[in-house]
């Protein structure tokens, strides 16, 4: 039975309120971004897609310092580094299409684009669609500019090898660590004669002298090409299969993936493929038993206060899945990685 003294108060409180009447403080700093004119809202389905719907920017490019951003959103659309099944090029399109992401992460208690200058500079320019190697220049050629001016990366492939030149970028200074999400170790070495493809992009990044491979944690990894993964265990990477990852075991991963990377810069990189395909068929090298998207969001929000300094989602295949939910999913992780890296450092208001 309604309690009729409680169901007075509701109805003088929210009786004659609209859809953009928020009396929550900490919920109204949220809807102070989302509402104009009382209840009136973006529509989720109108005007030009971006990352996350956040401020199309790409005039930024053009700019030393970026605009002054904090934090760059952006696409490389390159896939010449797939083993098997193309089509990643696609998949920042796709990211840019997926509505109604965000913008809170009630987890996180996170609205990141009211807490930091973000925007969506566009994609990497890159001056061959045919040449690996030149892909792979430009891209770090252009990191380089965005760590010069002091902002951090959120990027969506494209293919996993785009990491390596990222890495090169971000790591020059300072070896960064990773916490890295992947059905692959991604740590074999170049093949007819290619050093640069999307199984190996990690060594590489070793062998360069960016990552730490002790600061390094890889989780979900399972299928055939565990024989290939050799340098990953001599290097001193951590690495957990897809099999000791469950609701009981997340806990105890997430403490130890803090104990592993530390306070230091550290780098996310989550590829698709580490979710199961029956979640997310989109991807070129789809792994049967993998994670589950509610385990891969338990473990980021478990990295909350990290030092992130950048972080990539890659190897969306949007043509192999005309559902779109492995774009959704993929969305859904760029934003929980943007919300780490605003809960990162001290950035003043978006």
């Amino acid at each position: 039975m309604v309690e009729k003294a409680h169901l007075d108060a509701l109805r003088d409180k929210y009786g004659n309120a609209s859809g953009g009447d928020i009396f929550d403080p900490h919920f109204q700093e949220v809807a102070r971004s989302q509402f104009s004119g009382g209840d009136k809202r973006k529509w989720p389905f109108a005007g030009i897609p971006t990352f996350l719907d956040a401020r199309a920017f790409p005039e930024a490019q053009d700019a030393d310092d970026f605009g002054g951003l904090d934090i760059a959103l952006l696409g490389v659309p390159m896939d010449l580094g797939v083993t098997n099944r193309n089509g990643t090029r696609f998949g920042p399109r796709a990211l840019r299409t997926i509505e109604r992401i965000g913008p809170y992460d009630h987890v996180l208690k996170t609205s990141p684009m009211g807490k930091a200058k973000i925007a969506d500079i566009g994609d990497v320019p890159l001056l061959s669609r045919f040449d690996l190697a030149q892909c792979h220049k430009d891209i770090e050629d252009f990191y380089r500019r965005l760590v010069a001016a002091g902002v951090r990366p959120l990027s969506v492939g494209g293919d996993h090898s785009i990491t390596a030149s990222i890495l090169k970028a971000l790591g020059e200074k300072e070896p960064v660590g990773l916490i890295h999400i992947d059905a692959h170790c991604d740590t074999a070495g170049p093949y007819e004669g290619a050093k640069f493809q999307h199984g190996g992009p990690f060594r590489l990044a070793v062998l360069d002298g960016v990552l730490d491979p002790r600061r390094t944690i890889q989780i979900g990894i399972r299928g055939p090409a565990e024989y290939l993964w050799e340098f990953s265990y001599e290097s001193g990477m951590t690495v957990v299969h897809a099999e000791d990852v469950g609701e009981a075991s997340i806990p105890r991963l997430i403490e130890k993936a803090r104990e592993i990377v530390g306070d230091g810069p550290t780098y996310v990189s989550f590829d698709i493929d580490s979710v199961d395909p029956g979640f997310a068929p989109g991807t070129g090298t789809p792994e049967v038993g993998g994670l589950q998207p509610r385990e891969v969001l338990q473990i980021l929000r478990g990295l909350n206060g990290l030092n992130i300094i950048g972080g990539d989602v890659v190897e969306v295949a949007p043509q192999y899945d005309p559902s779109t939910n492995t774009a959704q999913i993929a969305a859904q992780v760029l934003h929980t990685i943007l919300c780490l890296m605003v809960n990162t450092g001290h950035f003043e208001q978006g």
